[in-house]
């Protein structure tokens, strides 16, 4: 035995801003590793499960070490290479490494504090005693718990006389017979299906001819039923398959009586199987070829990445189920200087500057397959779930099995069979045999391992092993910036370090880059390349705009629509193609508003105005969920005058019924989107016919792809233009022209309508003539003259607290303790624009950093200060918010 005294530093799910140290008991020595989960007790007697983080033989010096409680995992479930992510985020974005583990680990590996064990309704005391050899002290909870229903972690401390349970837990949570009552919607449970096989009896040919025989005469349901198993087990072919029980009950019907007959007279037997949730595909579709512009750019891309050309028939013939794994590109230093752009010199971030529908999807596409080819993975990075819906198709269509899908709308057992999938690499096959019966279920994960990854930002989590690629589609999109809660990343700069820490490659796509990327590429940090015309020489759209100001003045408004708009709906419909819509504000109206004095009814826990939703007849707040009915009177003068003022999404779709009684018009925005498959099924239907016009929030402007879209509308372009934001003209250009971009996307030319009361706006101009340069161009000298990004770094300090005497006291102090350091870099501090949200006021702080400064020398001194404002006593109780990079 290794009698070495060994202590771990571990990551706790909490945040505190340092590891925490234990002690791991001797028997554990060659159990113990890093990246394992292992339960230990923190705080007032607490359990938490924490990762591993660095293993040694150094004991703390400020306290004495504790034991760890047990070890969960027979193998790590965090890789190294995920751990530097993380101890990167931690240090740039200025958060604790356990917001960081929170946010990566999928709910069901986060095993926090349970406290109390329940029985598993599914399964009852006499299959346990028949399929599972339980110890004792397993009979003794089962049975504690039959008498008393639900078992605190003391009681069966008591009851078992053992001090550390989790052992025995984790075994009776593993067979299925326990659950933890707090994590019961979060815990990891594998799907079990149910398959049918014949019995040895019956699969002898001669007793199947029996069988048959015996059925015809007087069970034909029961002939059914067998009939319909050979068939879907292919008996009589070289590849027999298992069937599923549930197939044969669709095949035929009243099949459950007949089924349980045909066990009875052991002609069938039904087992269990562990399967997987994800769905199965088998790769359809050809690759297609690139026209000419398009493998100019791909060519272009390979050359900058460094990438040898590969032979197509190659790559053509080549399994993607048997793929050997290679080692990865080497790469530049991510974190070189900014220099300008020279010949021949590889890069490891390029971006692809593409105009809508210019086919950049395609150029994906050859990379994905070139990379998958030398056996290494892909992460195909999307802003938005509204988006992987179409991208997800197109892909599993090319790559079948290979393809993973990843992101929030997933319940937790989902992702945490995605996450093992990625984590092993093999398809791992576990039997396990169950005492007193003849038969053994079978736990087979027979997933293909995934080698092309499509999520959203969380995807950046995964345990990969050999990345070899990272697209980030769409990157200018702010859906890739977290705002709450801490960490506070982005993940497009994410995905760039962590391909770095991979040493592969990163493509950003955007038909309008961030201005960021754009300023990198042009100044040699990144590779560049663009597409400048739309796939099949379809023209851009035709961009019209439609004057409210002066339609107001003639009194030709329609509600919220200008004659033009209406006009070229009207046509569109018409014709029989589709509409577009894009109002960037959900809700039927902003605010109720009392016509006599002009009181409108505010949120009681936010500083903003309640809007109105008419489905559900409520005023609601957008920011803490506070919702009321309609006042009748005004709560300030007593008038029965209430109005609605503004307009939303829902209003939107309310009065096109008016106007086109038979239209089909369907909604997509936050409030139409909340159950798992609405994304789907909303542009399922849109992509088949059967919705006209579709109204919606930002989700219309990303990246999908309509074959028969020939009109879209921008309802209110100025909301957008006048938001004070230094970014707001850069995001107005990039919705209105991304929005734009979805009209005429296959064989027409499309029109576009945007409805100002400035047609003469620059942003406005800019979109008309498809001029991103000059955008570009004008807003980098804005941000040169004021200091703003790219040319400065900023750091947002929000002070936080109940009381506002509070927040203004602290954070003028913590403001002039910043000046005294960084004097004119320092703005505020000054409230935004919503002030108080669920009865908390904020107040925020703005840090400038200058590019050539150091920026780890800035965080330093910040976080220094920052230590010493919460060690006060006049500060303990305020919270303070860092955002880094802050959109």
């Amino acid at each position: 035995m290794n009698r070495t005294t060994f202590f771990v530093d571990v990551i706790l799910p909490l945040a505190v801003p340092n590891l925490y140290t234990y002690r791991v008991p001797y028997d554990w020595n060659d159990s113990i590793a890093v990246g394992k989960r292992v339960i230990v007790q923190f705080g007032k007697g607490k359990l938490y499960s924490a990762l591993v983080r660095v293993i040694h033989e150094n004991p703390p010096k400020q306290y004495t070490a504790k034991y760890i409680d047990s070890i969960l995992d027979e193998h790590p479930i965090v890789n190294q290479k995920q751990f530097e992510l993380w101890d990167w985020m931690s240090q740039y974005y200025m958060c604790n490494i356990g917001d960081i583990m929170v946010a990566a680990l999928p709910g069901g590996l986060r095993l926090a504090s349970e406290t109390k064990i329940i029985l598993n309704p599914e399964y009852s005391k006499k299959i346990v005693e028949v399929n599972f050899k339980i110890s004792d002290k397993e009979i003794l909870i089962v049975d504690a718990l039959e008498i008393r229903n639900v078992l605190t972690l003391n009681d069966i401390s008591e009851i078992i006389e053992q001090k550390t349970v989790y052992p025995v837990i984790k075994l009776l949570i593993e067979k299925g017979i326990v659950l933890i009552q707090e994590e019961l919607k979060e815990k990891f449970k594998p799907k079990i299906e149910n398959y049918i096989r014949i019995t040895k009896y019956a699969d002898n040919e001669e007793n199947l001819k029996t069988i048959f025989d015996a059925l015809e005469k007087k069970a034909h349901k029961q002939l059914d039923v067998l009939m319909a198993y050979i068939s879907l087990s292919k008996r009589y072919s070289k590849e027999r398959k298992e069937v599923k029980k549930s197939e044969i009950i669709k095949m035929v019907e009243g099949a459950e009586a007949a089924l349980r007959s045909l066990e009875k007279k052991n002609v069938f037997e039904i087992y269990e199987r562990e399967v997987g949730r994800l769905a199965s595909f088998e790769n359809e579709n050809k690759i297609s070829e690139l026209n000419e512009v398009q493998q100019k750019v791909y060519e272009s891309i390979q050359e900058q990445f460094g990438w040898k050309k590969v032979d197509s028939s190659k790559v053509e013939s080549l399994k993607l189920e048997s793929l050997e794994m290679k080692s990865p590109v080497v790469s530049n230093d991510l974190t070189s200087n900014i220099q300008h752009p020279t010949p021949n010199i590889q890069k490891d971030v390029v971006l692809l500057h593409g105009v809508t529908s210019s086919g950049k999807t395609e150029i994906y596409v050859k990379l994905i397959e070139q990379t998958i080819a030398e056996g290494k993975q892909v992460l195909y990075l999307l802003p938005e779930i509204a988006l992987t819906t179409q991208i997800i198709n197109r892909l599993r269509k090319y790559f079948g099995e290979v393809v993973g899908v990843y992101h929030s709308k997933f319940n937790e057992n989902e992702r945490v069979e995605i996450w093992n999938n990625i984590l092993s690499s093999k398809t791992e096959v576990q039997s396990l045999k169950l005492e007193g019966s003849e038969n053994s279920t079978t736990l087979d994960s027979k997933l293909a391992s995934f080698k092309l990854i499509i999520g959203a930002r969380s995807a950046l989590f995964l345990p990969y092993s050999n990345l070899g690629l990272v697209i980030v589609d769409e990157e200018h999109d702010t859906s890739y910036k977290q705002y709450d809660p801490s960490p506070r990343y982005n993940a497009r700069d994410g995905a760039i370090y962590l391909a770095h820490i991979h040493k592969a490659k990163t493509l950003l796509g955007s038909a309008t880059p961030s201005l960021e990327s754009y300023y990198n590429a042009q100044e040699g940090k990144y590779g560049f390349t663009e597409i400048n015309q739309r796939f099949g020489g379809i023209q851009m759209p035709e961009i019209l705009i439609a004057d409210v100001k002066e339609a107001t003045r003639k009194k030709q408004m329609k509600s919220h629509f200008t004659p033009l708009l209406l006009d070229t709906v009207t046509l569109a419909l018409g014709k029989k193609e589709q509409v577009i819509l894009f109002q960037n504000r959900r809700g039927f109206a902003p605010q109720l508003e009392c016509n006599m004095c002009a009181w409108v009814p505010q949120c009681t826990n936010c500083d903003v105005s309640l809007t109105y939703h008419k489905a559900t007849n409520q005023l609601r707040c957008h920011y803490c969920g506070y919702s009321i009915k309609p006042p009748s009177k005004c709560a300030a003068c007593g008038d029965t005058d209430l109005r609605m003022k503004g307009f939303g999404t829902e209003k939107i779709e309310e009065e096109l019924q008016i106007f086109y009684p038979k239209a089909k018009i369907a909604r997509m925005d936050l409030d139409t989107t909340r159950s798992k498959f609405a994304h789907q099924h909303i542009i399922q239907d849109f992509e088949e016919g059967n919705i006209d016009i579709l109204v919606g929030t930002q989700m219309v402007t990303k990246g999908l792809d309509f074959d028969n879209v020939s009109m879209v509308g921008v309802l209110n372009a100025d909301s957008m233009l006048n938001f004070p934001d230094f970014r707001s003209f850069e995001r107005s250009y990039q919705l209105m022209a991304q929005v734009s971009g979805r009209a005429g996307r296959k064989n027409k030319r499309g029109t576009v309508i945007i409805q100002t009361q400035n047609p003469e706006h620059s942003i406005i101009q800019e979109v008309i003539a498809n001029d991103y340069l000059s955008m570009y161009t004008n807003q980098l000298l804005d941000r040169k003259n004021f200091n703003y990004p790219p040319f400065f770094r900023l750091i947002e300090i929000t002070v936080i607290h109940r009381d506002v005497n509070m927040v203004n006291a602290s954070a003028k102090y913590l403001a002039d303790e910043l000046k005294r350091h960084f004097k004119k870099r320092v703005l505020g501090p000054e409230f935004p624009l919503v002030s108080r949200i669920r009865n908390l006021y904020h107040k925020n702080i703005l840090l400038k950093i200058e590019r050539d400064a150091s920026v780890v020398q800035v965080k330093k001194i910040v976080t220094e200060l920052l230590v010493k404002f919460k060690s006060g006593s006049d500060h303990k109780a305020v919270r303070v918010q860092l955002d880094v990079d802050p959109m």
